[in-house]
């Protein structure tokens, strides 16, 4: 099967080849490249190079050199489509169904390319001619220097609704061209076609091979409805997956292993006059998964500079939302914020490039950036307000799809917590919010098991009622994750009154289930504001949030009736001591978890008695605990 050119194109632009090498070669940076031992023979001297920029690798031992497309087909046996594939699904692209009209499509887009050349040819004699005059003393006002106004391809298109299209017909392209190109515009109730930048400032856009595919124009009458207007999505142009200055940028970025991401064009082209050639700009939209995509390809912590106003700050918690479902290990964002009322232009002009590199230096990591996100939102001065804000940031820590950085969120941000909401209690060790219960920072009031002891919290204490000797939480049951989840819940709906000892230890619980963690939600946010909580109370606010039937379903199961202590008809002490039990018993498990996946890490890294030991005792523990 032979690929659209386009297709392939864009999937060597999102795939980084010391990403896919790097899974089977360890890779040791030298500058703008990568070394490592050749997976071609057996040498004991790196010969092995990867260039990320020029998108090959090349093992100077065996003259092998190519793509990521040809790295997996020669060292995983695959053939063109399967290793294409596999790319194109780690990069989320969809294979291109087969189509017979593709090369005439792909002609077409040849010949749009060669439209957009002869277009950037007008716009740059323009600026240059008489019509020119305000456009070259508007540039000149900006501080712009000719030769950054030459290297940026900087032009301007007259106030003449039919310059362009004249010359791009006296040069021989048709008018339906130039539609399809957005330079024209045109519609049913259009009699004539007509130039669709008029009075403007241009910024050619280029793809990351450097060729111009779109404008955009900044209007130079101070009335205009659109002060900066871009290209129309075309055959060639869709915004969302492009970066303005990429082409240029790549090199810099490579270099410098950073690379700055501003919010417009001339904060680029400020930023290169002064000497900053590692900066990028989103193209009239807030970042894309696709353009974090590019952005990682170029660094792993791309800076993110905004203003520092509150339209900055918004724009910067949006790449946060943006963001954190896409993190994965070594690969993050950083956020510079730039003194409020002043953009990159204006910083360098009042400080010179110092002031921006000082700035630049002091960018703070996405961590940060999410406290401060939901810290600042809200007065954590209650009981009840701090538990939602642990609920909040909990939800935010979910968003996190790879499980590794999960994990590493919620000890940050569950230490960052600890101390913010229990000052006087703050350690410095791992993180009171996961670990406060086995390190004796929490003590439930009555606990217990059926004769042991947890090996990382305190020891579980006998029942102190004859009913709850019978319940398999005293008689060493099985109870999974799943059903002590839905005992914590079911017992809270039945006795909301432990909600006015223990709201914050319910945020602070890992919840799986998608629908339990919603009904712990919606349980955390009427008890804030309803205190005494009782039973209708609490089912009025689950009805109205669209609950009510999944809390019927969990009171309806069967597998739960013999906890007698979850039901209504259970006293206070009762209820209580199970739930506190439940609680600890439940964390210790995630808890261990964690200390699991922490442990499978290092002995993958270094095979030693000692690791292979913690590993066989974690999961010792672990399964004891699901069966106490």
């Amino acid at each position: 099967m032979s690929f659209p050119k386009s297709f392939l194109e864009e999937l060597k632009n999102r795939t980084r080849v010391s990403d896919v090498v790097g899974r089977k070669v360890k890779l040791t940076r030298r500058g703008r490249e990568f070394v490592g031992l050749s997976p071609f023979n057996n040498e004991k001297t790196p010969s092995f190079t990867v260039n990320d920029d020029k998108q090959f690798y090349h093992c100077f031992s065996t003259g092998e050199h190519g793509d990521a497309i040809k790295f997996l087909e020669k060292t995983e046996n695959l053939s063109f489509l399967e290793a294409v594939e596999r790319l194109a699904s780690e990069a989320g692209m969809e294979m291109p169904r087969r189509d017979p009209q593709e090369a005439e499509r792909e002609q077409k887009r040849t010949g749009l390319i060669d439209v957009m050349s002869a277009a950037q040819d007008y716009f740059r004699e323009s600026l240059n001619r008489g019509k020119g005059a305000e456009a070259r003393a508007y540039l000149a006002r900006r501080g712009l220097s000719d030769a950054t106004i030459e290297n940026f391809g900087i032009g301007f298109a007259p106030d003449d609704r039919s310059g362009l299209k004249s010359y791009m017909m006296g040069r021989g392209f048709k008018i339906p061209q130039m539609v399809e190109g957005g330079l024209l515009i045109s519609g049913e109730d259009i009699r004539e076609p007509y130039d669709r930048f008029r009075n403007r400032v241009m910024f050619p856009i280029e793809d990351a091979r450097g060729r111009v595919i779109a404008f955009g124009g900044r209007a130079l009458d101070p009335n205009a409805k659109a002060k900066y207007m871009n290209s129309p999505e075309t055959p060639l142009f869709h915004k969302g997956r492009l970066l303005y200055n990429l082409a240029r940028a790549r090199k810099p970025s490579y270099d410098q292993g950073s690379v700055v991401t501003v919010e417009g064009y001339m904060d680029v082209v400020a930023l290169g006059q002064a000497g900053i050639n590692n900066a990028v700009a989103p193209l009239g939209t807030a970042l894309t998964e696709e353009q974090i995509g590019l952005l990682w390809r170029l660094a792993p912590e791309p800076i993110l500079c905004f203003d520092g106003d509150k339209a900055g700050l918004r724009a910067a918690y949006r790449a946060v939302e943006r963001v954190l479902p896409l993190l994965k290990p070594g690969h993050s964002l950083r956020f510079a914020l730039l003194p409020e009322g002043q953009d990159p232009d204006d910083l360098v002009k009042s400080g010179g490039v110092e002031a921006m590199e000082e700035v630049l230096t002091a960018a703070r990591p996405l961590s940060e950036i999410v406290w401060d996100k939901e810290v600042e939102a809200g007065t954590w001065d209650t009981p009840e307000r701090k538990a939602q804000l642990k609920s909040k940031i909990s939800a935010v820590i979910r968003e996190i799809a790879d499980p590794t950085v999960q994990d590493f969120y919620r000890d940050a941000l569950g230490e960052r917590l600890n101390k913010f909401l229990r000052p006087h209690q703050a350690t410095g060790g791992r993180s009171n919010w996961r670990n406060e219960r086995q390190n004796g920072g929490y003590q439930p009031k009555r606990a217990w098991n059926s004769g042991g002891n947890t090996k990382g919290g305190a020891p579980f204490r006998q029942p102190s009622t004859p009913q709850l000797k019978q319940s398999s939480l005293a008689r060493g049951g099985d109870l999974g994750a799943g059903r002590r989840e839905q005992l914590l819940i079911l017992t809270l709906l039945n006795h909301p009154v432990l909600l006015e000892s223990y709201c914050e230890d319910l945020a602070a619980v890992e919840i799986k289930d998608r629908m339990l963690d919603k009904i712990r939600n919606e349980i955390i946010d009427i008890a804030a504001v309803h205190a005494p909580l009782d039973r209708e109370a609490l089912r009025g606010h689950l009805d109205k949030r669209g609950l009510s039937d999944s809390a019927r379903r969990l009171e309806s199961g069967t597998a739960l009736k013999s906890e007698t202590f979850a039901w209504a008809d259970a006293n206070e002490q009762e209820a209580e001591e199970a739930w506190l039990h439940l609680l600890q018993w439940h964390q210790r498990a995630a808890d261990l978890q964690m200390e699991l996946k922490a442990a499978e890490r290092a002995l993958a890294e270094e095979l030693t008695d000692e690791n292979f030991a913690r590993l066989t005792a974690l999961k010792a523990e672990l399964s004891g605990l699901s069966k106490l």
